[in-house]
């Protein structure tokens, strides 16, 4: 009887936690640059003496969906969109380099380049940007930072780091919603890869999608629960019976 507790209990916590990350997708569908989570079952053997048999259904997140979100043109000049699989490059605020696919960079009082939620945009030199004051900013599609003075020239400030992750360097979302190498080292500049400017990235969630996963996920919850209470019921009419013949 305990086999069918076992695998039942941990279901339902299962389909809970994918619950969790689709409900979580779903509130980022406008969030912009988010990748979605994917997220699937697998069962794991209970380990002990006389528990070979009994089997833990578990839930875990799979990484994140790599399709590019849909273009958003906004024509605001600190808007960028990077191309492809490329990368931007931030601090986080543990100040570890860290990347994002959110370019809707802001301009501080001080003159730093940072991203909508403060953090410092890094250079291809990984160090944060700083502008003149009072100047009109331009972003090339190779990252190129150019401010403008009045009645001057144009001057190339810096240029936006942009990396693209491959196999030997695949990135992971913490936390924060920042993407991180497993080993926590900095990826190198990609002289290669190029953004757009005056565009923004999308979520990638589907919304439709996700509302169907978390009505599946739902429904698996309560056929999960529906079995742990046949098993209650179960226990009940054996102990009954062992109770009448005893």
């Amino acid at each position: 009887m305990d086999r069918i507790i076992y695998t039942s209990m941990t279901g339902a916590n299962a389909a809970a936690n994918r619950q969790a990350v689709l409900a979580n997708n779903l509130a980022n569908a406008s969030t912009i640059g988010f990748r979605a989570e994917m997220a699937n079952f697998r069962s794991v053997p209970l380990q002990g003496s006389g528990s070979g048999t009994r089997v833990f259904a578990l839930e875990a997140t799979s990484g994140h969906v790599e399709t590019p979100g849909p273009a958003q043109t906004t024509n605001r000049p600190l808007d960028a969109m990077a191309v492809g699989n490329a990368w931007f490059a931030v601090q986080g605020l543990d100040g570890v380099e860290t990347y994002t696919r959110a370019g809707s960079f802001q301009l501080t009082a001080a003159g730093q380049l940072v991203t909508s939620t403060g953090l410092p945009v890094l250079s291809d030199g990984g160090a944060p940007i700083d502008v003149p004051a009072n100047s009109e900013i331009t972003l090339g599609g190779d990252g190129t930072v150019t401010a403008r003075q009045p009645g001057e020239q144009p001057q190339t400030v810096a240029r936006l780091k942009l990396v693209t992750p491959g196999a030997d360097g695949a990135i992971q979302r913490g936390d924060d919603g920042l993407f991180r190498t497993a080993g926590g080292d900095p990826l190198p500049a990609d002289p290669n890869a190029r953004m757009r400017s005056g565009v923004l990235e999308g979520s990638n969630v589907n919304p439709v999608e996700a509302m169907v996963g978390m009505i599946a996920a739902s429904r698996q919850f309560e056929q999960q629960m529906r079995l742990l209470s046949t098993a209650e019921n179960g226990d009940k009419s054996a102990a009954q019976l062992l109770s009448i013949n005893g």
